[in-house]
């Protein structure tokens, strides 16, 4: 585990938040798509883990319809993978949306990537349907994924 605080995100994160972006998606999310989504604070929730003024990992979701949230994105710099920082993020963000009463999320993670979809399980998320070529760039399939948070709670697989 590493020293640190969660906090909303900021416009001054862009560059931190871009280089993340850029170094885990294949698709990464341009300086304007990522300051619209953080500026959206009546429908978004977007909280960086910040080290001292660096920002080690991020996580956003989107507020649906009132009860439902979307995981609009997850990632975490490279070299921190696996300290945590992304378990910090969910807690955070599923504890939010229980008060404020949403009860599912949903979220779209590639079939590929075991490690991401093993955190979700942690939170209750279970696979319910595939987006044939989802992802544009590989044209990878993406697992559709829901969860029921007023009867999930997170265990410690």
């Amino acid at each position: 585990m590493t020293t640190g605080h969660l906090r909303d995100a900021e416009p001054r994160d862009l560059d931190q938040l871009l280089e993340i972006e850029r170094a885990q998606f294949p698709e990464p999310w341009t300086r304007g798509m990522l300051l619209d989504e953080i500026s959206q604070r009546d429908t978004r929730r977007y909280r960086v883990w910040d080290n001292a003024g660096e920002i080690l990992g991020y996580a956003g979701v989107m507020f649906v319809l009132g009860d439902e949230l979307h995981l609009n994105s997850i990632a975490t710099k490279p070299g921190w993978e696996g300290a945590g920082i992304a378990r910090l993020l969910m807690d955070d963000l599923v504890e939010d949306a229980r008060r404020r009463g949403v009860a599912r999320g949903t979220l779209e993670v590639a079939v590929s990537n075991e490690r991401a979809q093993r955190l979700y399980r942690h939170y209750g998320f279970a696979p319910v349907g595939v987006r044939r070529g989802y992802y544009g760039a590989s044209g990878e399939d993406a697992l559709i994924m829901w969860a029921h948070f007023d009867d999930t709670v997170a265990n410690d697989s």
